[in-house]
Formats: C-alpha cells, structure tokens, sequence
C-alpha cells in the first residue's frame, strides 16, 4: 500500500477490490459483445419493462450522457428501440427487444460467474457476511455522498 494511503487501508482495499470487479466483469462481458454498464441497463428493462431514459438514469444511479451513449449502443446492437412517448412528444421509451432475450441467458451466466470467482474460497455464511458488510458501506457512502454534494451546493462560492 502506497504510504499516503496508509490513514485508509480499507478505502485502498475498496478501490483496488472494486477495479479489479469492474477489469474481471468488462472480460466477461467482452465474450457476449458487452460493455461494463451495458448488462445493468439490460437487467433493468427485463425487470421492469419498458421507461424513459431519464428512469434509466436514476433506477441505475448514472447520468444523462453516459446512458445515452448505452442505449445508443445496445440499439445498435439490436438489443433495445426507442420509440416515442405516447404522453410526453419530448420523451422517448426505451425497450428490450426480443432480440435481447437471448442475450439474458447469457448475462445470468456471466453474472454467476463473475459471482463465483468473487467469492470463491468463502464458506455460506462468510458471503452473507460480506453481503452485509457492503450494505452497510454502501449506505454509509450514500449518506457523506448526499451530505458532500449538500455542503457543496449550500457552501457558497468565493
């Protein structure tokens, strides 16, 4: 571990675990014609069916740039179509095309392998540990996150 990161032992383990989850995961996808990011937004509309970018973005915590450059993608790829809005002429619905159905055999697949090279060598309840120990990181980032962009919002600009 690099000296200055020694007062944050666990944020270096995080961002190195996270790095090499996101290295492993964008290999997998490669052999399915995916790119990291991709599976969640396929996973999403099998899920819940057909929605406006905009619920895309917030379902899936991104932003307007990066999704849109997804469902570019993966209507190019034939896997999802925009139509218009029948409420709103200035939206669009994003949908999985039947196309993308076989497309989700092999996501679970990838997915239950990228599972299992993740926590190989853990017994069943040393994953629910860990399981659990990532909800509790997880919500504790999500509030200094929402406590972070409160402060930066309210702090006045000088």
């Amino acid at each position: 571990m690099p000296s200055a990161a020694a007062t944050g032992p666990a944020s270096h383990a995080v961002f190195r675990v996270a790095r090499l989850h996101r290295m492993l995961a964008g290999a997998l996808l490669r052999e399915i014609g995916l790119h990291p990011g991709q599976e969640l937004v396929m996973m999403q509309l099998w899920d819940a069916g057909p929605q406006r970018p905009a619920d895309l973005v917030h379902a899936l915590d991104s932003d307007t740039a990066t999704m849109t450059r997804t469902v570019q993608r993966l209507e190019r790829a034939g896997f999802v179509r925009r139509t218009p809005s029948p409420t709103d002429r200035r939206a669009v619905i994003v949908e999985a095309t039947p196309a993308s159905q076989g497309l989700r055999e092999k996501v679970e697949v990838l997915w239950g392998r990228l599972e299992g090279y993740t926590l190989d060598g853990l017994a069943d309840g040393e994953r629910a540990q860990v399981l659990d120990a990532l909800a509790v990181l997880e919500r504790n980032l999500e509030v200094a996150t929402s406590e972070q962009c409160a402060f930066r919002v309210a702090a006045p600009r000088g």
